[in-house]
């Protein structure tokens, strides 16, 4: 998916398994399909997950950001009624792996990537009640200090242009570039708040049609409140969606802004990935279809 991409095969998992943590040396390990992008995926036994950072980058660097992860996951955990994963260990390169990497618990459910909640209010209200626990964790003065999704949607021009030049075969840009020339101007709504930041269907678990869990929350911290609203145009259809925002009583503002942010991730997911991870490209045009389908008040 990335040209800095690290292979990272079961063996070496295995081993690094073994040699650093000798008291799961017994238990099976194996990889978990998914289709994200950051990280390689593998269970250690029933009970306990293991993520390798799929990207090239300084050592020193990996084991900060997983430090930060650990210390955001920790924050979550407990905060609301839905499972996330905690942190158990971080491992050191070794066997061929040049970064570090972690142990978490692992949290059972099936992803909506495979069980498509969309069509689901109940699942929407639960969406709600989940973003409303996030927003309502102590930032303790805390703000948006990074430089992905979250701060000033103005910001994120530069990439655009990019999303627009590399589309130009494969979407309608003109129609795009308009879009964006609004949305990138919406003032913001509100003083930071916690959020998970990244809230796409491969990081819900979902049962029945209703929301049980939520993955990768490394990312949980301060940043615009409106950065959660992605959920609605990534797993919801029309009506649940509406539903979605009169339970959270969204204004205009935060809403658009909401679709802005959504808008900002879905673009680059279809050229990104055509090739590399078809579910993820697929996930970017199909939230870009509902963003401009929409009819909320801009």
């Amino acid at each position: 998916m990335h040209a800095d991409q690290l292979p990272v095969p079961a063996e070496t998992v295995r081993a690094l398994v073994a040699d650093q943590f000798p008291r799961w040396r017994g238990l099976p390990v194996r990889r978990v399909a998914a289709d994200g992008t950051v990280n390689a995926i593998f269970r250690i036994g029933d009970r306990l997950a293991t993520r390798f950072p799929l990207r090239r980058q300084d050592p020193a660097d990996s084991r900060r950001w997983l430090e930060s992860e650990a210390a955001a996951a920790r924050e979550l955990a407990g905060r609301t009624r839905f499972r996330t994963p905690e942190p158990v260990a971080i491992g050191e390169p070794g066997a061929g792996y040049p970064l570090y990497w972690s142990v978490q618990t692992w949290v059972p459910g099936v992803a909506a990537t495979q069980d498509d909640p969309g069509e689901s209010a109940a699942f929407a209200h639960d969406l709600a009640e989940l973003i409303s626990g996030l927003r309502a964790v102590d930032a303790h003065g805390r703000v948006f200090t990074g430089t992905g999704r979250g701060g000033d949607l103005r910001s994120h021009d530069a990439w655009l242009e990019t999303c627009f030049a590399r589309s130009e075969q494969i979407l309608d840009v003109p129609r795009l570039r308009r879009l964006w020339a609004v949305l990138r101007d919406l003032p913001r709504a509100g003083p930071d708040v916690m959020s998970h930041g990244d809230l796409i269907p491969g990081n819900v678990l979902v049962s029945g049609g209703r929301l049980t869990g939520i993955i990768d929350v490394g990312g949980f911290g301060p940043a615009d409140p409106a950065l959660d609203l992605v959920s609605g145009w990534h797993l919801l259809e029309a009506g649940p969606r509406r539903a979605l925002r009169e339970a959270l009583r969204c204004a205009d503002i935060e809403w658009e802004r909401g679709r802005a942010w959504a808008f900002q991730q879905s673009i680059g997911l279809v050229w990104y990935y055509a090739d590399s991870n078809p579910a993820m490209s697929a996930l970017g045009r199909r939230t870009l279809r509902r963003i401009l389908a929409a009819t909320e008040p801009a």
